[in-house]
């Protein structure tokens, strides 16, 4: 497949065979992702904080994490580093509003294997997304 079919395709994804953890506490984020990927057929599990992200990483098989930084109880930094010790193969993508300079290097310390700036756009979203779930 040539790059600008890639680009193109992005946008229509079949991962009937995936599981996504959205690790999101604001309900206007929640409405975006759900509606980015109902289309993709991929099964989507919801964390509202870092604790529960941890919990249903443990009781369940998932393929990718889409984690935001800024959460209660536990932050997206310790939920990463946490779900890494349990299964560093698995890929999180950070996702936050705050692009403040050394932002992204902080999210890739902390282990999460790519970064989105809010607002997300779909295009960018879906081209993170295919670019580990495609493999």
């Amino acid at each position: 497949m040539s790059a600008p079919e890639s680009v193109n395709n992005s946008l229509v994804q079949n991962w009937g065979d995936k599981v996504i953890l959205v690790v999101e506490d604001v309900d206007t984020n929640k409405i975006f992702f759900d509606a980015a990927l109902r289309k993709t057929n991929a099964k989507i599990l919801w964390a509202k904080d870092g604790r529960e992200a941890i919990e249903m990483f443990q009781n369940n098989i998932i393929d990718l994490v889409l984690m935001d930084l800024q959460l209660p109880i536990l932050d997206g930094y310790s939920a990463t580093r946490e779900i890494k010790k349990i299964n560093a193969s698995i890929p999180v993508i950070a996702q936050t509003a705050h692009v403040m300079s050394g932002e992204r290097e902080k999210c890739l310390e902390a282990g999460c294997d790519d970064y989105l700036a809010k607002p997300i756009r779909l295009q960018i979203l879906m081209d993170t997304l295919s670019k580990y779930l495609n493999k």
